[in-house]
């Protein structure tokens, strides 16, 4: 917890500072480095957990791939260079963003007396939350740029796509009430609302 809050304080005052170019380069090995501090303080490894890993990297990179190349699901977008490695001009990061996003998000309702739809559902909304809060700081920071305004069908896509793998995550019994998990969740909204701000 404590590497994570250095993490995203240091990335704060950079992107703040004059020296925001060289910060943005970086904003990839950020999210990379978030998601292995998130799978070693994971309390309960197996290989159902991993397997889920792989398939919402997978299923987040394809829907992405759609989205890129067809306008379908979230509307018509491109990713600039910001995010590091693309395949198939999708940043490969997203794929691994679109996991760890799951994670924490399911973290945060873990702990509630709720049938486990439910709380998949209620993460699912804070899922969405997030990326109202992302947009924003998205297309100033060139990670990707809209054709024009950003549509309601990005958030419509951005939704269903969540569910989807909330559903994946909380049916097969693997979300935990994690401490780092909820901790970065809560990181994520403040670094992006301070950046929203200024």
């Amino acid at each position: 917890m404590i590497l994570l809050i250095i993490f995203y304080t240091v990335g704060t005052v950079g992107l703040l500072s004059e020296s925001r170019d060289s910060f943005l380069e970086l904003s990839f090995l950020n999210l990379a480095v978030s998601f292995v501090i998130l799978i070693l303080a994971r309390i309960h490894h197996s290989w159902r957990f991993y397997l889920f890993c792989v398939t919402g990297f997978f299923i987040g990179m394809l829907v992405e791939w759609v989205g890129v190349h067809t306008g379908l699901l979230f509307g018509n977008y491109w990713y600039g260079p910001n995010l590091g490695i693309q395949w198939w001009e999708v940043p490969v990061i997203i794929g691994v963003n679109w996991v760890m996003l799951t994670i924490i998000t399911a973290a945060v309702v873990a702990r509630l007396k709720l049938h486990w739809f439910l709380k998949a559902l209620l993460a699912t909304f804070l899922m969405l939350i997030l990326d109202l809060l992302i947009e924003p700081v998205a297309v100033k920071s060139d990670y990707w740029t809209w054709n024009g305004a950003i549509p309601i069908s990005n958030f419509v896509g951005w939704f269903l796509v969540a569910l989807l793998l909330q559903i994946l995550y909380f049916g097969s019994r693997l979300n935990e009430p994690n401490k780092v998990a909820v901790v970065l969740f809560f990181i994520q909204v403040v670094f992006f609302t301070i950046q929203n701000i200024f």
